[in-house]
């Protein structure tokens, strides 16, 4: 490929889009993760190659493929992007009016009540930045943390799950036993599956449901496998409708208030325990924009989430609490 005379310098959003797509194999990939269009995408990559004078990807190959030079280009480059993405957060720590482009993962148990009102807060906070947007389960997020496909997450997780990432914690969310309203039998009896009720549990997969599982194992606890399932809310219905009965945390059963007068709610018996919510970032985010999103976080709950599931369930006062 000719070298074109002068050559243009560099642009910092034509190394972004490149790394995507070398990591995505895709155009369509890349476009979807940016908000561009694929021949915006396309363009940035022409307007790359061109610049450097050098073809960096097979274009005839499906999913694309990185030339040899193209894979010397990207390991150069990665080091390059880490550095330049912590001067930009650096530089804009103390003023997050100055953020340009930030992608954001929400936990989808906060979709109802937090993800609405931060979008327009944000939006109102920061506006010379584009947004991206992204609900999943907290393991899904944290990936894509770690994958620099997201900037902040907001999600659920264990102490060591966090080590490599900022952390900001807010809420503690305990884990309570959801039970049909006109069950029969105690609390024990059922944990010791002996009300022939089925057990209906969160998908293995997932994080909340690794550590039920894990808490049912310090118990001593087996219960038959029966139904798994990835929605609380598809859970509550179940339990509403007298199928069985299942663990979930304060913060999944105030989503589901059209199951609230059919189901019954309790405290964890034996030993209790709870998951933590909080607010996640890459080491180069800007520390100004996590503390911002934080902030607004707990006081949508403080306004919203809490004082709802407390009016219903004054006990919980003491185990569903912000982190200070």
């Amino acid at each position: 490929m000719p070298s074109p005379t002068p050559r243009r310098g560099l642009s910092l959003q034509w190394l972004e889009l490149f790394k995507i797509c070398a990591d995505k194999g895709a155009l369509q990939a890349a476009a979807e993760e940016t908000g561009l269009s694929v021949s915006t995408v396309s363009h940035h990559l022409s307007n790359l190659e061109e610049c450097l004078g050098v073809a960096l990807f097979d274009h005839s190959r499906r999913p694309m493929l990185l030339t040899p030079t193209g894979h010397a280009f990207l390991r150069r480059i990665e080091g390059v992007l880490h550095e330049l993405r912590a001067a930009q957060a650096e530089a804009s720590a103390g003023n997050p009016e100055n953020a340009r482009y930030l992608r954001v993962g929400l936990v989808d148990d906060l979709d109802s009540d937090v993800a609405p009102g931060l979008a327009v807060f944000a939006a109102k906070r920061m506006p010379q930045c584009d947004f991206f947007y992204h609900t999943d389960s907290s393991h899904a997020i944290m990936r894509m943390l770690r994958n620099r496909e997201l900037d902040i997450g907001v999600v659920a997780h264990s102490p060591d799950q966090i080590v490599d990432l900022l952390d900001y914690p807010f809420l503690r969310d305990p884990f309570l036993v959801v039970t049909p309203m006109d069950m029969s039998g105690n609390l024990n009896a059922l944990l010791r599956g002996e009300t022939g009720l089925p057990f209906i549990r969160f998908a293995r997969n997932l994080f909340i449901g690794r550590q039920i599982e894990a808490q049912l194992r310090r118990l001593n606890i087996t219960l038959p496998n029966r139904f798994e399932c990835v929605s609380s809310n598809t859970q509550l219905a179940m339990v509403a409708a007298g199928s069985g009965w299942t663990i979930t945390t304060a913060l999944h059963f105030s989503r589901g208030q059209r199951f609230h007068d059919k189901v019954a709610l309790h405290r964890f018996p034996s030993k209790s325990f709870a998951r933590t919510m909080s607010v996640a970032a890459t080491p180069d985010c800007s520390q100004a924009v996590l503390t911002l999103f934080r902030s607004k976080i707990v006081e949508l709950l403080t306004e919203t989430t809490l004082p709802a599931i407390y009016a219903r369930l004054p006990w919980l006062k003491d185990s569903f609490t912000l982190i200070d």
